[in-house]
Order: C-alpha cells, then structure tokens, then sequence
C-alpha cells in the first residue's frame, strides 16, 4: 500500500488528478479491457469446452458474446476503483469517481443481463438425455432456451428496477395483482405453456420429427412456450398453440419402424389358377430374398378377389424405415412382378382391350 500511496501522491494537476494516479487509473483501464478480452476469448471458451455435453463446443473457435466481455470489463474497474479509495489515499476528484464507479457497476448489470439473454443460446451444450437422443436434445434445448429468456427478462425487470431506485416491495405486491388479472385474462398462454410442459414430459415427437397434426403436416422445427412451428412439404411454416397439439392425435411418421408397401396387381380372368399360385409363391419369395424387406412373418402375396373381367392379387411387404428405400423396393417389386407374370404367362388387365373385344 505504501508503494501505492507513494505513486499516487503529488499535487492534483489534470481533473484534480496527481499524475501518478492518472497514471494508476489509465492502467486500472488497461487492466479492466485484458479482464474481458481473457474472459471472452480464453477463459468462457475453456469453460465450455470442459462442462459442456456436446461435440458442437470446440474451445478452439468458441468466443463469448462481446457483451460478456464488456461485463467483466466494466466489473473489473468498479471493484478496483472501490479497492483503491478504501485501501489507499489516491489524489483525485472523489466525486467524480465515485459516480465513475457507480456507473461502472450499473453497465455491468446492464450487460450481465444482456449476455445472459445471449447466453440462453448454449443452454443446450449442458442438456443431457439418457441415451444420448439428440432429437430430445434439441427439443428440450428449444423450450429451455424460451423458458431461459424469459426468466432473463422477468429478473432483468427487478433488477433495473432496483437500480432506478423504485420500491421493489410495491412493485411485487402490484404484480401479484396484476399477475391475477392478466392469468385470468390470458388463460390460453397459460395452457399453451403447460402444453409445451406436457410435450416435453410425453414426447410426442422431437425437434426434426415429420408430425401430421390437425390437417397440418411437416417437419417440427421448434418447440416454444406458447407454439410449436412445424415447416411443411410447401416450404411453408405453420405454427400452431401448444394446447390444441397436446388436445388433438399427433401422428409421428419419424417414429416409424418400418415402412408398409402395399401394390396391387391385376390380370385377366381366365388366367391359369395354379400360375397365379406359382406366380403369388414365387413372387413373395423372391422379394423376401432382397435384404431391404424385414417382417417375412407378416408378408405375403395371394389372390384376393375375383371379377367377371379381372383377379385381382393384394400383397403386404416391409423394408426398413427409409423414405429412399422404399420408393426404390416398390419400384423392384413391380419389375419383380412383370417378370414372374412372364414366366408364369400371365396377362396384366387391360380394360380398353376387353373394352374393343366386346364392340
């Protein structure tokens, strides 16, 4: 402290600043600006890249939001400012400083709320899910990061409040009554935030899910407190409330085991009955043979009905949950079909035919 006292003693001569204490209090600057630039680009980036839960924080290339950095800054200068008038005997104009520090503590509320409405953003790098789903993830990241700006918001109310100097007990009581009010007057928020609350407790579907769900189909893209916003095969985006989604079925075609596909062939009707059999034998067993079908237990090819012009054979096959896979099996199926009909010369159909027979 002496050392101190020593540098910062001599007569006011800038502001009714010693040139020694100018000198500590433009360092005290410097000081507060390396405080944040560390804490943005070394130490928050170390932070996450050691607590978080996902792969997508890498240390390396992660920064903070610059308004953390300014509020490390702006705390850094406030508690040296206050060190140095309560430990020492700086010569400077007292008032003014003291204004300084009470200024530099307010910007460091004021941008510790900003970052952490900014900070919601990486809620989801500490969401962890048993099983590592990442859907879930990021549907439980989606609500978290709502619910986490609001709270942001409510307690930022309170706090600028305080710092204005306004009653913080009047403010409270005449928030209660008007709490009252406004659930009474908003009760459709309301159930909308307990459907979002239901959506994460009974998941339905995820974030990334392709839901049907009142008349509405698409791709969920994110999951809110009031709607969830679901992008549909148009490239359009629909948002519907919470509470009709968990009052309506939902059908979740992203939770599909396998898909079902189901061709109808028809032929003449005076095709041989053993070839159809041959034909229904043969063709289901081919099929069964490619490794995309899964369920042979539950697949077949047979005869299903008869008319005065046409037999009609119905089958019922399964491959793997995949868009690709099935549109590429149906395609295989069919040219499998054509060609045990050859084999067992049996006729497609063909109504204009029996049509121009008859005239």
């Amino acid at each position: 402290m002496e050392l101190l006292d020593e540098i910062m003693a001599g007569e006011p001569s800038i502001m009714d600043f010693s040139g020694g204490t100018l000198s500590v209090f433009v360092a005290v600057i410097l000081l507060s600006g390396l405080a944040g630039v560390l804490a943005r680009r070394l130490i928050f980036p170390l932070l996450m890249d050691v607590l978080s839960k996902t792969d997508r924080i890498d240390g390396k290339t992660l920064f903070a939001p610059k308004s953390l950095g300014w509020m490390i800054g702006f705390l850094v200068m406030h508690l040296a400012i206050d060190w140095i008038a309560t430990n020492s005997e700086p010569v400077w104009d007292e008032e003014l400083m003291s204004t300084v520090s009470r200024a530099s503590w307010a910007a460091f509320v004021v941008l510790m709320l900003i970052a952490a409405y900014r900070l919601v953003d990486y809620l989801d790098a500490f969401i962890v899910v048993e099983g590592d789903d990442m859907a879930a993830r990021r549907s439980l990241a989606s609500v978290a990061e709502s619910v986490g700006r609001l709270a942001v918001v409510v307690v930022g109310v309170f706090i600028l409040a305080g710092l204005a100097g306004m009653d913080l007990n009047g403010l409270i009581a005449g928030l209660g009554i008007t709490g009252l009010a406004l659930a009474l007057a908003a009760k459709d928020s309301v159930a909308n935030v307990f459907g979002a609350i239901s959506i994460l407790i009974d998941k339905p579907f995820n974030v990334g899910d392709w839901i049907v769900v009142e008349d509405v189909e698409g791709e969920v893209v994110t999951i809110g407190l009031r709607t969830t916003l679901i992008r549909t095969s148009a490239d359009t985006m629909v948002s519907i409330p919470n509470s009709n989604i968990t009052n309506s079925p939902v059908e979740n075609f992203s939770q599909r085991r396998f898909r079902r596909i189901r061709p109808k062939l028809e032929f003449e009707a005076d095709s041989d009955q053993a070839s159809l059999r041959k034909f229904c034998d043969s063709l289901c067993s081919q099929i069964l043979d490619d490794p995309r079908a899964t369920k042979p237990e539950d697949s077949w090819a047979r005869v299903q009905s008869f008319a005065p012009s046409k037999v009609t054979v119905a089958t019922n096959f399964y491959c793997l949950s995949s868009g690709k896979t099935q549109r590429e099996l149906t395609e295989d199926i069919l040219m499998m079909a054509r060609a045990r009909a050859s084999e067992y010369e049996l006729k497609f159909h063909e109504p204009r035919r029996r049509e121009h027979q008859s005239l």
